[in-house]
């Protein structure tokens, strides 16, 4: 009786102390999404072949991040090495302290199709190899062109096999991380995490992407491969960046991701949260303000019932967004793909399809939270050149001094990649620093 009582105790004590050690080796094993604001390894850009416009911006965040963090560039093949190099240099960049890696299928907007890294406490790296499919082309390119019906699926699935796909991959493996699979088709620049468990991200792209998902799948799978313990949704992002080509009032043209986090909702620290903003007084200076009020008055009212993996509130400071940046596009049947100042009829869906020889108005993707915060440094667009009033810019500067203390902040021109739907956040990842506790 009395062997039978301790041999009992004894299994009981066992058990007790295998069960901590095994939490603790879960704690410390666990894979995370740091928040970017945490210290970084290096920063990842990707090379656009042959495109001036791109290389400059790109050349400034280069030399804005030099002495602050190693910087690593993904190529298409290696034969733009020599180009990348060539180009860097006549801007003034010491070529010799960057990195390059010749990546199949890497096409410039990293941030997006490259790999999300995350951390543990051992010290490990892993990346998150999500699906990938082009943006949501096929679902858009169904409602664009009925006709193709038949040929969405194909199309769907040609953008997930496509070499781009595996972009992310050939950096875990480059900077040999481990690797976790996920069938969730996942944009970078529609995550956004406070390092602490919480992931802010779009219901409009997300959703979108991954039509057969619901909520709480998605948020099962963040869990599992973010290491998530809260998700906030978001409703929808700026007007600018709606789902790919779309036409606002008969006459203002937009093309984006269908509101990547990146251009509107961003953590400055884990529990500041910068939200873009339009002022009721700005309301009537453009037809797209008033869609970005209430855009954003409905996710401000999201995000003060939100709260973080503690159940505290978060602090939401509000930026203003630059005033929007216009140029006119001619409708042209004959439109040439690399042409600035024209655009074909059949990118629109069939009830917003102008006539050729239209002129439209296309408004670039311009925000002040497309920024890259990285040791000791933020980077940041500047739109003083194209219509942005003094004031209101040393408003927003005053803003990030306050939420970046002891951060050298570097304003760019980034317009370029503003035109093409993006800006210096997406022009880039970022790789964390894994250390061990």
């Amino acid at each position: 009786m009395i062997r039978t009582y301790y041999s009992t105790l004894l299994t009981a004590i066992l058990s007790v102390i295998l069960f901590f050690q095994c939490s603790q080796k879960t704690d410390t094993e666990a894979f995370y999404m740091p928040g970017e604001f945490e210290p970084h390894e290096a920063i990842w850009f990707g090379w656009r072949a042959a495109h001036p416009p791109f290389h400059e911006s790109v050349a400034q965040m280069v030399k804005g991040l030099e002495g602050n963090v190693p910087i690593k560039i993904a190529l298409n093949h290696d034969s733009l090495k020599n180009e990348a190099i060539n180009v860097l240099k006549l801007a003034g960049v010491n070529t010799d302290l960057l990195r390059f890696y010749t990546m199949p299928g890497e096409s410039y907007w990293i941030r997006d199709h490259g790999a999300a890294f995350l951390v543990n406490k051992k010290g490990e790296k892993a990346i998150v190899d999500f699906e990938w499919n082009d943006y949501g082309y096929a679902s858009w390119l169904g409602l664009r062109r009925p006709d193709l019906k038949d040929s969405i699926p194909l199309i769907e699935q040609a953008a997930r096999t496509k070499a781009r796909h595996k972009v992310d991959s050939l950096m875990g493996v480059a900077t040999g991380a481990k690797h976790i699979q996920s069938a969730l088709i996942m944009e970078g620049g529609s995550l956004e995490s406070n390092g602490k468990g919480v992931i802010l991200q779009n219901e409009s792209v997300t959703l979108n992407r991954n039509p057969g998902w619901s909520k709480e799948e998605i948020e099962e799978e963040y869990q599992r491969v973010l290491g998530a313990k809260k998700v906030i949704w978001m409703k929808r992002g700026l007007a600018e960046d709606e789902h790919w080509t779309h036409l606002h009032e008969g006459k203002y043209v937009t093309w984006g991701t269908g509101g990547h986090t990146d251009e509107f909702v961003r953590f400055a620290d884990a529990n500041t949260i910068l939200l873009s903003w339009v002022d009721e007084d700005e309301l009537d200076k453009h037809p797209l303000n008033r869609l970005n009020y209430e855009r954003m008055q409905e996710n401000y009212e999201i995000l003060k019932a939100a709260t973080d993996a503690e159940g505290k509130a978060f602090r939401i400071v509000k930026v203003p967004l630059p005033e929007p940046v216009e140029r006119f596009v001619v409708v042209s049947e004959d439109h040439n793909p690399e042409s600035m100042r024209s655009i074909s009829p059949d990118l629109f869906l069939p009830g917003e399809r102008p006539a050729a020889g239209d002129t439209l108005i296309q408004i670039s993707a311009s925000s002040y939270l497309n920024f890259l915060v990285s040791n000791g440094v933020v980077l940041n667009a500047t739109y003083l050149a194209h219509g942005t009033s003094p004031e209101k810019e040393d408003k927003v500067k005053a803003i990030f001094e306050e939420v970046f203390p002891g951060r050298r902040l570097v304003w760019i021109d980034a317009m370029a990649q503003n035109w093409s739907g993006g800006g210096i956040h997406c022009s880039t990842q970022q790789e964390p620093l894994a250390v061990a506790d």
